[in-house]
This record gives structure tokens, sequence and C-alpha cells, in this order.
């Protein structure tokens, strides 16, 4: 018995051009599953696929800002022409700042949020209306944060969209599991993606490292089987609304 055999499928990978979100995306495809490599930057999206096809795998590129409703309507559309089907959905886009809270915009609040929180409601209902209307459930994988509670120090505005991203993915599993959609959600601990660069300094990352008990941070690839488990109805099937901590152990550390 094949637990991980997504043959047959299709997956949407949303930002799936990103560091982890491409890595995810590679261990996808490497199961069986056609895997659409989504983002708004066509030249890394290429690149992934290229990854993917010289493994022996399926994948295309497609574009879309993943805030904008008419954006991903297209993409349903353009993903369907292609395959006729959408059985998972991966929800990876993220944006961070460290701008102290007394400093903070609602310009720039509403900027993260929009693509940490707005992309992914609105690709679970278009995507999520997809899977109900073909009648044969499917899964949904939101990438959440370890800052989505208890929140870090020096990202306010982050670690409130991914708490909110949580709340969400736990609400839609009750509200798709009638129609044997899953939904859940992976938090990452600390991996060196570049969005993470932008904000590590020498004292955190010794901050950090001291927190976790593997004291390490993560490789891209450790996230690839917690994503296939999600993905795979055989190997996860009675799964949904579980947020899913690959950590390192950090979540489980206080002082």
């Amino acid at each position: 018995m094949n637990l991980f055999d997504l043959r047959g499928k299709t997956a949407v990978i949303i930002g799936g051009n990103s560091t982890l979100g491409s890595s995810m995306a590679e261990a996808i495809a490497s199961h069986g599953a056609a895997v659409a490599i989504v983002g708004r930057n066509l030249d890394k999206c290429e690149e992934v696929c290229k990854r993917i096809i010289d493994s022996g795998g399926h994948a295309k590129s497609f574009y879309a800002d993943a805030t904008q409703s008419e954006d991903l309507k297209h993409l349903l559309s353009e993903v369907l022409i292609w395959t006729g089907r959408v059985d998972i959905l991966m929800n990876c886009p993220g944006t961070n700042s460290a701008t102290p809270f007394l400093e903070l915009t609602m310009e720039e609040w509403d900027a993260i949020f929009n693509v940490n929180l707005k992309s992914v409601v609105l690709a679970c209902q278009i995507f999520g209306q997809q899977m109900i209307k073909q009648g044969e459930g499917g899964s949904i994988i939101n990438i959440s944060s370890v800052s989505s509670g208890p929140p870090l120090s020096r990202v306010f505005t982050y670690s409130a969209s991914k708490a909110a991203v949580n709340s969400v993915t736990q609400s839609l599993a009750y509200e798709f599991a009638p129609n044997h959609i899953r939904v859940n959600a992976i938090i990452p601990g600390f991996f060196p993606a570049e969005q993470n660069r932008k904000i590590l300094s020498a004292e955190r990352v010794e901050s950090i490292i001291r927190h976790t008990p593997m004291r390490r941070f993560g490789e891209a690839k450790e996230l690839q089987g917690a994503a296939v488990f999600l993905a795979s109805e055989q190997a996860s099937g009675f799964v949904t609304g579980t947020l899913l901590r690959v950590d390192g152990g950090f979540g489980a550390m206080t002082i």
C-alpha cells in the first residue's frame, strides 16, 4: 500500500516559486501530482518547473497576484484547461516587516495582511468551490508560522496575520468537512527563507537557536514530508483543522 501516491491529482501551489514553496512543490510532484507553480515572478516559476520536469515530474508555471480575485479566477480557468481538475491547494505567499509598532502605518499593515491573509481567504473560496463542484474531496494546506502564537517580538503585523491564518484554517476545516475537503496548516519554524534574511540580525539568530531544542535552522527539504502527508488522502484522510509544527521544537519551549 502506497500511502503517498498522488498520481492523477493536480496541486496548485500559490507562492510555489519561493524557497519553501518550491521545495514542497517538488516533493508533491515527485509523488505523482501535476503541479501548478504560481507566482508573480514567472522566471522563478519556470526555474522550479524545470527542476520538476528534469526529475520526471509534471509541472507548469502560471502568473497570478494572489491578492486579486480576478487573477485567481483566471488562474483556476487556466489550470482546468491544463488538467481539468484541482485536488490540492497550497497557500505559501508571505511578506514580513520589522517596523516597530509605534511607527507602523496602516498602509504597511494592509499590505502585509493582503499578502498573508487575504490571499489565503480568496484562494480557499475560489479553489474550494471548484473542489466542491468536483465532488471528490480535496486538501487545502496553508502555510502559517511559529509567530502565529505566541507572537514573536519585532514582527507585530506578521504575527497577527499568521494567527489569523490559523483561525481561518480551523474555521474552514469545519466549513468544508461535509464536502470531504480537508484544511490544515503547516507551522514552519525558522528556515533560511528570503523574507527571514531581511530581519535576522546576528543577535536575533543567536536568540532563535538558543530557543530551538535542535539548535539549528530548518532546511527547506524538511518541510517536504509534512506537505506530502497533508496532500495525501490515503495518509491523512481523517486529518483536518490541524496546525502541524515543523519547527525543531521551537514551539515546545518557553525559557
